[in-house]
C-alpha cells in the first residue's frame, strides 16, 4: 500500500486528513497478548468507535493512543505527531476522558475548571473565561459553585468532558463516556459528542452500547481478544451478518398462494399470510421486488425491511466461533464471506 494513502471503507484517505494512525499496534502484559497487531486509521473530524466485549482492548488501545502507556511495536501518529518521538506534541494536541471520572468531588465545579486551567498554564483572567464559558455550554453554571459530589451521574459526565476541553484539543478520546448513564442523560451526551465534531474536533470512543456506536460512529472497529476482527461503517459492519429479508403481507389468500408459487426461494407463515424473502435490503433488491409484484400484478398489503442491527454484528463478530477477519478495512467483503459460511 502507497504510504501516501489507505483504504478506508473504499475511499482512499491521505495521510494528512488522518487524526489517528496506528499499524501494527501490539501490546502484551506479560504472556498476554491484549493488542495483537491492529491497525486503525481515523479521518479527522470524525467520530471513531471501539466495540468489543470486556478484555478485548479498547482501553488498552486508548491508553496507547493517548500516550498514558507505551506499544510494544507499531507505527503511531496522533495530530500529526510520531508517538516514539514525539509524545509530548500528542499531549499537547489531544484530551482525555476515562472511564472514571476525574473530577474532585470535594471542590466545586468552577474549582474543578479552574484547576484544569492552572495545568495548562492559562493566566487567571484567561482561565476564568474559559472555565466560565465551558460551564455555560455544558449547562453547568447554576451548579458551578456547588460541590461536585452532589452532582448526578450525567452532570459529572458533563463536567469531566468541560474539564477536558480547557486545553482546546483537537482530538478527543472518550473511554466509555456514558457508562452508568440513564437514557436521558446519555442522549445529552450524544448531542454533546456530535457538537465537538461539528466543531471539527475528531473523537474516538470506546462504548459497550452497540446503540450508541450506530448513531454517533462515521466508522466502527470491532476488537476482539486483541484482534481486530471487523472495520467499518455501520451500515458495512450490518451486512457482514446474514438475515436480512422482505416480508410481505397478503390480506387476499389468493394473492398470498400466487406469490408463494411464483417466489419458490421465500419463507411462508401461512396463518399470518406473509413471504420471507431473504435480501439485504438494499435499493435494487427492493426495486426487484416491487417490479416483480408490478408484473404479476399482484399486490401486497404490507412490505418490510428487516435488516441486521449492531447486536447481531457484535454477537456473530465475538462470539467463540467466530472466525477471525483480516485487520485491513479494505477486507470487510472476505470478511464478510468467512462470517456468512460461519453462521450457515
Amino acid at each position: 500500500m502507497n504510504a501516501s494513502t489507505r483504504t478506508l471503507c473504499g475511499m482512499k484517505t491521505s495521510t494528512n486528513q488522518l487524526a489517528i494512525e496506528a499499524t501494527g499496534l501490539r501490546k502484551s502484559f506479560g504472556d498476554k497478548t491484549v493488542l495483537d497487531g491492529i491497525d486503525l486509521h481515523v479521518p479527522a473530524g470524525s467520530i471513531f468507535a471501539l466495540l468489543g466485549p470486556n478484555g478485548a482492548g479498547k482501553t488498552t488501545a486508548v491508553q496507547i493512543l493517548s500516550t498514558l502507556i507505551s506499544a510494544d511495536a507499531g507505527e503511531l501518529r496522533v495530530g500529526g505527531h510520531d508517538l516514539a518521538t514525539d509524545a509530548q506534541a500528542v499531549r499537547a494536541a489531544i484530551g482525555v476522558t476515562g472511564q472514571f471520572s476525574a473530577v474532585d468531588g470535594l471542590i466545586t465545579g468552577e474549582e474543578n475548571m479552574l484547576l484544569m486551567a492552572d495545568l495548562h498554564h492559562l493566566s487567571r483572567r484567561e482561565g476564568r473565561r474559559v472555565a466560565a464559558e465551558l460551564l455555560e455550554r455544558f449547562d453547568l453554571t447554576d451548579a458551578a459553585k456547588k460541590p461536585a459530589s452532589t452532582y448526578s451521574g450525567g452532570m459529572k459526565r458533563r463536567l469531566d468532558i468541560a474539564m477536558t476541553l480547557v486545553g482546546d484539543p483537537r482530538i478527543i478520546f472518550l473511554d466509555e463516556p456514558t457508562t452508568g448513564l440513564d437514557p436521558r442523560s446519555r442522549h445529552t451526551m450524544w448531542n454533546i459528542i456530535r457538537g465537538l465534531v461539528s466543531g471539527g474536533v475528531t473523537v474516538l470512543l470506546t462504548t459497550q452500547y452497540l446503540d450508541e456506536a450506530d448513531q454517533l460512529a462515521d466508522s466502527i472497529a470491532v476488537l476482539n481478544g486483541g484482534k481486530l476482527v471487523a472495520q467499518g461503517t455501520a451500515s458495512e459492519l450490518k451486512r457482514l451478518v446474514p438475515g436480512g429479508h422482505v416480508r410481505l403481507r397478503f390480506d387476499e389468500p389468493r394473492a398470498y398462494e400466487s406469490a408463494a408459487v411464483a417466489l419458490r426461494e421465500a419463507t411462508r407463515d401461512d396463518e399470518s399470510l406473509s413471504l420471507q424473502i431473504p435480501s439485504g435490503g438494499s435499493q435494487r433488491e427492493l426495486r426487484a421486488i416491487l417490479d416483480w409484484l408490478d408484473a404479476a400484478s399482484i399486490e401486497a398489503d404490507e412490505l418490510t425491511v428487516h435488516t441486521p442491527d449492531l447486536d447481531d454484528v457484535f454477537f456473530a463478530l465475538t462470539s467463540p466461533t467466530s472466525p477471525a477477519a483480516p485487520t485491513t478495512p479494505a477486507t470487510v467483503t472476505t470478511a464478510a464471506t468467512a462470517l456468512k459460511e460461519n453462521v450457515r
